[in-house]
């Protein structure tokens, strides 16, 4: 299996194989701890991506009608060969993302999750069956797969979201087109290459990379079925209106600001905890990342000084190195990252952190911003509103328990939020009250295991379909009902009146 994080161009995977395509249009792939590009990805045109949807189409009747012990023993191999490499995966990801190699190995370890629970699929592709119905008369369904699935994954998660979606949508019959993002493409080729070891035919898995146009052209094709999508919640809504436009099956899973509230008897040294960890972890480039802790007042100041102290011992780095936390994707984000500070002190909000006077264990030249914390932020302030996606805490002071679920309820983002409290009266009336998708009691990333499903409410989830578990047995499969009867000598012979139940 060739490496593509060792090639110096990043071409498509179609059909089996490394594909060049028409475009010569390429973008550059950064080291983001070193801040210098390191090869540079092949950006499809419209026709390429044409081409990558031919090549699932074609594929598509072989594989829908291949058993599903088939299918199964490709997720059993495939599943044997990733946990056999991940390391070497996890390498690629710290190399085009950089985030820490400890969380480049959970990003994979999540994954592996869901394509362990893929390998339910014989149980979850049945259908149902109801005897003699109507006299004679039989009624069951079966559920078949939707056909071509463009999936459109984000640069944070450039493992973990294509196994959110393919497995599944392989394990249900379904053959795919992966637009991974442009800034850390790698990934993407290594999971087709590693498919393709496992046994998977040519043409089921295919992976074509680019900008907005190639986007675009898998939400319009009249062969793409089905749009699987992860990123910001702006072209969440785009992803859903135009592909929904051109009459495909649309899940959309978009942006968040989640909050974590702090009541007075929650154990502070917890929950302070828990709030560098969620708000850190991957240089906050996730959308699970806590970005607001809701602090009541009498415990405010308590909980900022345990948060600021713990932040002290945090490593900023190069992730090959042992460190906490890794740099920022690009330059231009870690640059509109860090003016939310300036925005923030605008605002009269306190830096109590600040991170960019952080040391750094890595190059001058990579993409960094330390951890910062911010303290009495107005929620009128961008600092509050914005999905910063970076690594900026902020500390909103609430008065009590319904003021912060007041606050929680007007964000127009329902991703995922956290209680963190020893009260269990308080915490049933907060996961109940919350308008939020998910939601965690002393747990700060909320983040459901496989066979549960993931996403958001509100601007966090355009579409009805959540991601993986059994909604995404549901997205990937449709339903057919037959109603069927079989004669016998000793049927009644015609009869031109309106069906009865007998």
């Amino acid at each position: 299996m060739t490496n593509p994080a060792t090639t110096d161009i990043v071409e498509h995977w179609v059909d089996g194989k490394p594909w060049t395509g028409e475009s010569t249009r390429t973008a550059p792939v950064f080291d983001p701890a070193l801040g210098v590009a390191q090869r540079s990805v092949r950006m499809a045109t419209g026709e390429d991506v044409g081409v990558a949807v031919a090549a699932a189409a074609a594929a598509l009747p072989a594989w829908a009608d291949s058993s599903v012990a088939t299918r199964h023993r490709f997720l059993l191999d495939f599943r044997e060969l990733l946990n056999a490499r991940k390391d070497e995966l996890a390498s690629i990801l710290t190399a085009e993302h950089g985030k820490v190699l400890a969380d480049a190995a959970g990003e994979i370890a999540r994954g592996l999750e869901v394509v362990e629970f893929a390998l339910s699929m014989p149980h979850l592709l049945k259908g149902e069956f109801s005897q003699n119905a109507s006299t004679g008369i039989d009624v069951y369904s079966v559920r078949e797969p939707v056909g071509v699935v463009g999936i459109v994954s984000p640069f944070n998660f450039p493992a973990m979201v294509p196994l959110w979606f393919f497995p599944i949508a392989i394990a249900a019959g379904n053959t795919v087109v992966l637009k991974p993002s442009e800034k850390d493409p790698s990934a993407a080729n290594w999971l087709a290459a590693l498919a393709a070891d496992a046994g998977l035919p040519a043409g089921v898995l295919n992976v074509v990379h680019g900008d907005k146009e190639a986007v675009d052209a898998l939400l319009t094709h009249p062969q793409v079925a089905a749009i699987s999508f992860v990123g910001s919640t702006p072209i969440a809504e785009h992803v859903y209106r135009t592909a929904t436009a051109h009459g495909k099956r649309v899940q959309a899973l978009g942006g968040a600001k989640n909050h974590m509230l702090v009541l007075p008897d929650a154990d502070l040294d917890l929950a302070a905890d828990a709030a560098v960890n969620a708000g850190f972890g991957s240089a906050g480039e996730r959308c699970m990342a806590v970005s607001v802790v809701l602090a009541v007042d009498s415990i405010a100041d308590d909980l900022v000084a345990r948060v600021a102290a713990r932040m002290t011992g945090l490593r900023t780095g190069d992730g090959r190195r042992g460190c906490d936390m890794g740099p920022l994707i690009t330059r231009e984000h870690r640059d509109r990252v860090a003016g939310y500070l300036d925005t923030a002190v605008a605002d009269r909000a306190r830096l109590v952190v600040d991170g960019r006077d952080s040391a750094v264990d890595g190059d001058p030249n990579g993409f960094w911003l330390g951890p910062t914390l911010i303290d009495r932020v107005p929620i009128t302030s961008a600092v509050y509103r914005d999905e910063i996606f970076g690594p900026v805490l902020s500390v909103v002071r609430v008065e009590g328990f319904e003021h912060a679920v007041e606050i929680v309820n007007a964000s127009p983002y329902g991703n995922g939020t956290a209680i963190f409290t020893n009260d269990g009266g308080a915490a049933r009336r907060f996961q109940r009250q919350v308008h939020v998708g998910m939601i965690g009691v002393n747990v700060p990333i909320p983040v459901p295991v496989a066979y549960h499903s993931f996403g958001g409410w509100k601007a966090s989830l355009f579409g009805d379909a959540k991601a993986y578990g059994p909604n995404g047995f549901a997205f990937f499969t449709r339903e057919k009902a037959i109603t069927s009867r079989w004669l016998d000598p000793s049927h009644g012979g015609i009869d031109l009146g309106f069906p009865r139940n007998r």
